[in-house]
């Protein structure tokens, strides 16, 4: 079995003080394996001169090299994968999507992919959301039984036919590795107050980013960009060199 965990990074929103992307990331663990992970967060307290059992989140971890340290920790982890669907808000048509409607679509994105991986290997995948303000488990719920009956992409044999559930970091720390693995790489897509941005992140935890084979287009997988077109393809020409 393979369990994912999920947090988000960004504004769902459009309006003006809002990220012009928002980025939903997996992280996904055979259930062999998932006592490294905790293994592996301790290793990055340790790094980071943080108590045991400290609850990591990207914003408080202010120092670049700190930061690159966990990138590069996690994106050596031979026995994970990662998923991201990144929004390009600015390139997408005008919407009168609600927050909850936006965050809805990146997730049948992200479960599209997870279900591919999970077929990929014969498995069945769980998954656990971070928890989100206002965010009820009964809107999960609708939207999983809304996606059931309209044409996707979803291989649902592969997923837990319970749904997912709906957590915070602070208790289960799994989602903390999802947390890290979301602001690492939003900075490559949402630019800093000067304009900047920093894809160094990125190409840290690449190691780890799902790619069905090794000639697959990494962005039809673990780096999903929507949407992906001449317009966001010209805006983001490094993603080739990933």
């Amino acid at each position: 079995m393979l369990h994912a965990f999920i947090d988000e990074s960004g504004q769902r929103g459009h309006t003006d003080n809002a990220s012009p992307h928002f980025l939903l990331s997996a992280v996904v663990i055979r259930d062999r394996n998932l006592p490294f992970l905790g293994t592996v967060l301790e290793q990055l307290r340790g790094d980071l001169n943080r108590p045991t059992g400290t609850y990591l989140t990207w914003k408080n971890i202010r120092s670049h090299a700190e930061r690159l340290q966990i990138a590069e920790t996690i994106g050596g982890q031979f026995w994970l994968k990662t998923i991201t669907v990144v929004a390009c808000k600015q390139h997408l048509p005008p919407s009168d999507m609600t927050v909850d409607q936006m965050y809805m679509y990146q997730f049948r994105l992200l479960l599209e992919r997870l279900s591919w991986l999970a077929r990929q290997h014969q498995e069945v995948a769980t998954y656990t959301l971070a928890h989100i303000r206002g965010f009820k488990l009964a809107t999960l719920r609708q939207y999983e039984a809304a996606l059931r009956n309209i044409p996707t992409q979803i291989a649902w044999d592969h997923l837990d036919p319970n749904g997912g559930s709906i957590d915070q970091p602070q208790r289960d720390e799994r989602l903390q590795l999802a947390d890290l693995v979301a602001s690492g790489t939003a900075p490559a897509f949402n630019p800093d107050r000067f304009g900047r941005t920093e894809s160094r992140y990125l190409e840290l935890l690449r190691p780890a980013i799902y790619q069905h084979s090794p000639s697959s287009e990494l962005t039809s997988y673990g780096l999903k960009i929507h949407p992906w077109n001449a317009s966001t393809r010209a805006a983001y020409p490094w993603i080739g060199n990933l």
